[in-house]
């Protein structure tokens, strides 16, 4: 542990909060234009991947933009794959439900030092509080890629032993429960409690709780290098930038996806994949309006009487977004090959839907 001592300390001075709950919509991020379609909204502001909105049972847009790969011209498909990067984490979240299902974990309220009692500050740290970013447990993704980009070689369980000396060094962030942050920690834990108490790989147990009983054929384990035959390239800065060490997204971001399987989950999702039970313990309720919270797995995002639960991701070359609009029967999926003003794209398109299209 030396080297990831030496890299800690490094990188201490550089942790970045990705998201911090119950935040107001930055007044910046409100589009200044009145976009008559949601396909002229994605035209105009560049957007590179393929789309999918719906409402009340009829397309606003299903098609791609751009090219899914410049230099072979491969057109942007329905089935083609893209990388999903932090919706992922959608997935790991309803692996967790299914565990309580399948009597495997008691309560979400259970804490981290039943399974693992050497965890530090275990005791104080539970399920539901990893899925809601709740923990305070910091984020290792810095200084794990930066490991690797020393040449260190690291499984999810290294990387566990990683946050855990993260801890145990520098302690938690914040008292658990007092605060909300993003962590992609929470996730790689929770990726890891699946594996524990399901006694099988985390990627078996979804595909065989998820992906088969929904026929999601076309989402897998991310590769390290995309096949660019059934694959998106990813580009970042007009270059192409695609490859990644997937096990450091291990449970937090690590699935490659196809426009027509993440259709099937957010669906699933919006009507009966959960239980109505289920339901209000996963999505934050009562969420002012102009707010987004987070739930177990997912963002609540409220404006007026709209209520928009999705999740998001970035990961090399790749942004993602999928989300539904009870309100309006809205279906959204958004996967993008240029990673190039994620978040800006991202919120623009959040807050055009919630402020023209469905309101």
């Amino acid at each position: 542990m030396t080297t990831l001592y030496k890299i800690f300390v490094v990188f201490m001075a550089t942790t970045i909060i990705l998201f911090t709950s119950c935040s107001k919509d930055d007044d910046n991020n409100t589009p200044t234009n009145n976009y008559t379609t949601i396909e002229n909204l994605l035209t105009e502001i560049d957007f590179q991947g393929y789309a999918i909105v719906t409402k009340n049972g009829s397309d606003l847009v299903r098609e791609g933009f751009g090219l899914a790969n410049q230099t072979t011209a491969l057109a942007q498909d329905y089935n083609l794959a893209y990388r999903i990067g932090s919706v992922s984490k959608t997935l790991t979240a309803a692996s967790i439900v299914q565990l309580k299902r399948d009597g495997l974990i008691n309560s979400f309220n259970q804490t981290l030092d039943e399974f693992d009692p050497e965890f530090p500050n275990g005791s104080q740290i539970s399920i539901a509080q990893l899925l809601s970013h709740q923990s305070g447990i910091p984020n290792y993704q810095l200084i794990v890629e930066e490991a690797y980009n020393q040449g260190e070689t690291l499984d999810e369980e290294d990387i566990y032993e990683v946050i855990k000396e993260l801890v145990t060094i520098n302690g938690l962030d914040f008292t658990p429960g007092s605060d909300k942050q993003y962590s992609n920690s929470n996730f790689l834990i929770a990726a890891l409690l699946i594996q524990e108490v399901a006694q099988m790989p985390y990627h078996n147990y979804i595909q065989q709780k998820i992906l088969t009983p929904l026929q999601m054929t076309t989402t897998y384990k991310g590769t390290n290098i995309v096949d660019v035959n059934i694959h998106a390239q990813g580009y970042l800065n007009g270059s192409e930038n695609s490859t990644y060490p997937m096990t450091i997204a291990f449970g937090a971001g690590n699935f490659s996806s196809t426009p027509k399987d993440m259709e099937t989950w957010i669906n699933a999702v919006k009507n009966n994949w959960f239980t109505i039970a289920e339901k209000t313990e996963i999505f934050t309720q009562n969420v002012p309006s102009g707010y987004t919270d987070f739930g177990l797995g997912w963002f609540t995002t409220q404006e007026g009487n709209t209520t928009m639960y999705w999740h998001g991701g970035d990961i090399n070359g790749y942004w993602s977004m999928i989300g539904f609009i009870p309100e309006y029967d809205a279906t959204i999926v958004l996967l993008s090959n240029q990673q190039d003003y994620s978040a800006e794209q991202r919120n623009t398109i959040i807050q055009e839907l919630l402020t023209n299209e469905f309101k």
